[in-house]
């Protein structure tokens, strides 16, 4: 039987429904408490099989905003490439593989963008090279790349603790709705981590480690109840973001204001998720903010699959 010569595979970009951040640990990394949730938003990998032996990669837009796709490096700093170099040091029989991403999720929006192409790539080269590997082998696999990783393959709802490696699904009865807004610039990372210290040192709050993620949070999603998820929600990254980039506080306000029930800032920011109780509200508070603010806003659910074979 004569083997793939191309795999195409969709990921989805989360949003960080509750996160709690403990002390800078030896290591450099933060230890959290997270729940994630998976919405409608894909990247895509397309995995093809290359006569040679290289690791190649091209990027795309598929969003109907615009991406700034030359911030994303086509070399081996490049997670997805990370993915297929990893995937194929355990692969048996690995050829060069050119990957093509289709990008959707802001990228440097706090939705884990990258980490959702890095985790479309592994399962995407898994299949082309026959490796075998099941999904809970490949969520294994996946830590190694970041912690964000491990929850595009696995999807849904979970509740990351450790660095956010540390997964547990979770139940959702059913869809949440969201509206999100990405910024029009990036933030990074580790400078709002280092934020958060800074605000917390001048604060003179003692940072201690999280033993686990709000209960109320947990409850609410699993019994289907917005209203409840709304009072729950929270991220204490928020503050350190807005910090960096004053303008959210702005269009925070604005959104409940136009009846969201609850905003936050998604992960490290920028990309702002708004909680709505249904669809239609969804798509209607996405049609008020760009007519009242100008701004880019877009109507999602959650909890989805995580990586899939699509072809």
């Amino acid at each position: 039987m004569s083997r793939k010569r191309s795999v195409r595979v969709m990921a989805p970009g989360k949003i960080n429904v509750s996160f709690r951040m403990g002390p800078q640990r030896l290591d450099g990394y933060h230890s959290v408490a997270s729940v994630y949730l998976a919405v409608s938003l894909y990247e895509e990998v397309t995995a093809t099989v290359r006569d040679d032996d290289r690791i190649t990669v091209s990027v795309r837009n598929g969003s109907t905003l615009p991406l700034e796709l030359d911030d994303i490096p086509l070399d081996e700093s490049n997670l997805a490439v990370q993915a297929a170099q990893l995937m194929r040091s355990m692969a048996e029989r690995p050829t060069g593989v050119h990957l093509d991403i289709t990008k959707r999720v802001p990228i440097a929006g706090g939705m884990g963008g990258g980490s959702a192409d890095a985790a479309a790539a592994l399962v995407a080269c898994s299949a082309l090279w026959d490796t075998g590997f099941s999904r809970e082998e490949l969520v294994r696999i996946a830590s190694d790349l970041g912690a964000d990783v491990p929850f595009a393959i696995l999807g849904g709802v979970a509740v990351g603790l450790g660095i956010g490696d540390q997964l547990t699904p979770a139940l959702a009865r059913k869809d949440m709705n969201w509206v999100l807004v990405p910024a029009s610039f990036g933030l990074s990372t580790p400078k709002v981590y280092a934020m958060a210290d800074q605000l917390r040192e001048e604060a003179g709050f003692d940072a201690t480690e999280p033993e686990g993620v709000d209960p109320a949070v947990l409850k609410a999603m699993h019994a289907g109840d917005v209203d409840s998820l709304a009072n729950a929600v929270g991220n204490d990254l928020q503050a350190a973001a807005m910090a960096l980039a004053p303008e959210l506080a702005d269009i925070l306000e604005l959104g409940v204001a136009e009846g969201a029930l609850a905003g936050l800032v998604s992960g490290s920011g920028p990309t702002l998720g708004f909680l709505v109780a249904d669809r239609l509200e969804a798509e209607d508070l996405a049609q008020r903010l760009s007519d009242v603010a100008g701004v880019a806003a877009l109507p999602v659910h959650g909890p989805v699959h995580g990586a899939r074979i699509m072809a």
